[in-house]
């Protein structure tokens, strides 16, 4: 068997993590391609900067948080990442989040959160653990997003309406005190909010190529301005944007939060991996590449790190950003790299002029990506199409993730899914057994099973049972209660393990209590057809030579035992 040598089995362990951006110039960068990477990279700038201030806000932070997000973390997950169209900065789908974490530990609980999630997620990219990520169930997936998209629009009602209200970080109690703040409505903030709709909506239908988002925000901050209109900008409301990024510096942390920031520091982590690998598949569909995921989640630890030098967000890769880059012609990460340096360009040349956007503007457009990110027709398919177990999940995330915490709405709703799956995989051996895997509990005068007996007297040496089907902790506890419930011990106990496609430990540790009671009770045990796998698994387990033996098929094993040699 040819085995790769050692040293280029590591060069090729190394290429794994290699950035596209070194693949990119080991092909050679043309400058045919830098145009079409520069017009992607000015169109994904006019749609991120509007996108990047209104994501700061509406997580408890300010504007400019948004914008050096956008620009640093951007940068690097564009420079260091594993995809070539990738675009980073930070997302709705933090909103929750860092909304949540802000509330509960300050902005430097989030800055410490951030650290720890960067670490994990360079962890899981330097483990390899990017492809497993990818796995996580699309009705969990479907759940939360569905749910952070209510709560997005939720927490930007108090600007979507103008009203006076400080609003707290659940939800049900944000609802009573935007019910109570409704007599204080500002009737211009809504108009203005309506216009911004309507003109995003508007274009999207009839101009989609068009950056309705800030075409949106000019018109609003110009209309806002020469009216002379009362609604809040953010200039009155921040003081503006300042025309510099701020001095990078290294925060300080007391170790002693680290397990009461630890569940937000692994939800920012979760949520960056699932997103940024999710919007490097999405790019793969539609260029036909295919992107590194665990370098991907070693640029996402990196940007996030870097973030919090420079007093921003947590970052990740950005959908809807991504595919316009790649609709606008992007190429190569320099598209993504150069629209955080035109972002840049923007906040040192044009900081005063962003005072004057109305905040009802940025609201609308948060609603309008509510809207989006709800996927209301893959909860649709779901819900009509998928199993009553699925449905069950999607519907427990959502509600978990609006009324309690987004963290317990990952967890339980992860839980849930893999409680499903293992209860569908007993299944898929039962029906290859036509035996119930999983047995109610009876009283101890319960007969013991006809069929179960009568195999045993079927042959005075020998007695074979199949297993069909994945052997896991699942099904262990009828293999136990079938084999345990066998009356007289015959010579030999033949399994046929030909449809086994792998063992566990909780399996293994069965299988070894049945051998250690048969060879107490003078029997001998003959495993059959297992494959080099499983045969492998068992004895890495502890169960070979000389308490079994193995054949090759239960024919051999039958005409062995029954010449009296059953090993």
């Amino acid at each position: 068997m040819h085995q790769t040598p050692p040293d280029k089995a590591e060069r090729r362990g190394l290429e794994l993590f290699t950035p596209k951006l070194v693949t990119i110039l080991r092909e050679g960068y043309s400058f045919g391609t830098f145009r079409h990477d520069s017009v992607a990279a000015l169109t994904v700038a006019i749609v991120a900067l509007p996108l990047a201030m209104a994501i700061g806000i509406a997580s408890g932070a300010t504007p400019e948080k948004g914008l050096i997000t956008a620009i640093v973390a951007g940068f690097l997950i564009s420079a260091l990442g594993g995809s070539r169209f990738q675009i980073g900065g930070p997302t709705a789908a933090f909103i929750v989040v860092v909304f949540q974490t802000i509330d509960r530990h300050g902005y430097d609980g989030l800055l410490m959160a951030m650290v720890i999630a960067g670490v994990i997620l360079i962890v899981f990219g330097a483990l390899r653990l990017g492809t497993f990520i990818k796995y996580i169930p699309y009705p969990v997936i479907t759940g939360f997003t569905a749910g952070i998209a209510v709560s997005i629009f939720a927490s930007q009602l108090k600007d979507l309406l103008g009203l006076e209200a400080t609003l707290p970080a659940d939800f049900i109690p944000k609802l009573g005190v935007i019910y109570e703040a409704l007599p204080s409505i500002n009737i211009l903030a809504v108009g203005i909010a309506v216009l911004a709709l309507a003109i995003i909506i508007g274009l999207k239908m009839a101009r989609p190529k068009w950056p309705g988002f800030l075409i949106a925000v000019v018109a609003c901050s110009a209309l806002t301005t020469l009216a002379d209109l009362d609604i809040a900008t953010i200039g009155s409301a921040f003081g503006g944007v300042p025309r510099t990024l701020p001095v990078p510096e290294l925060p300080t942390f007391g170790l002693s939060r680290v397990g009461a920031i630890l569940p937000d520091a692994m939800t920012i982590a979760f949520l960056a991996g699932i997103e940024s690998l999710l919007s490097a598949v999405v790019a793969d569909g539609m260029t036909g590449r295919r992107h590194r995921s665990n370098s991907e989640l070693v640029a996402q630890g990196f940007a996030n790190l870097g973030s919090v030098l420079f007093g921003g967000l947590p970052a990740t890769g950005a959908i809807a950003r991504t595919a316009t880059n790649i609709r606008a012609g992007g190429r190569t990460p320099v598209s993504g790299m150069l629209h955080a340096v035109i972002l840049l360009v923007f906040v040192l040349v044009a900081a005063p002029l962003l005072s004057y956007i109305p905040l009802a503007a940025l609201a609308a457009i948060l609603a309008f990506v509510a809207w989006n990110i709800a996927e209301f027709d893959h909860i649709r398919a779901i819900l009509t199409g998928a199993t009553t177990g699925d449905r069950f999940v999607l519907l427990i995330t959502f509600l978990l993730t609006v009324l309690v915490d987004l963290t317990v709405a990952i967890e339980v709703g992860v839980v849930l899914a893999a409680l499903l799956f293992m209860h569908r995989m007993a299944n898929a051996v039962e029906i290859e057994t036509e035996a119930h895997l999983i047995e109610e509990d009876v009283p101890d005068s319960t007969p013991r099973s006809a069929e179960t007996i009568d195999a045993a007297r079927n042959h005075r040496r020998s007695v074979v049972y199949r297993i069909n089907g994945p052997f896991f902790f699942g099904a262990t506890q009828k293999f136990s209660s079938v084999l345990d419930s066998i009356g007289d011990a015959p010579d030999v106990y033949i399994l046929d393990l030909s449809g086994v496609p792998f063992v566990d430990s909780t399996a293994a540790a069965a299988l070894k209590s049945f051998v250690r009671h048969a060879r107490g009770q003078g029997a001998g045990i003959v495993l059959a057809s297992a494959t080099p796998r499983v045969r492998h698994m068992l004895r890495d387990f502890g169960i070979g030579h000389p308490d079994v033996r193995f054949s090759p098929d239960v024919s051999s094993a039958m005409a062995s035992s029954e010449a009296g040699s059953p090993g």
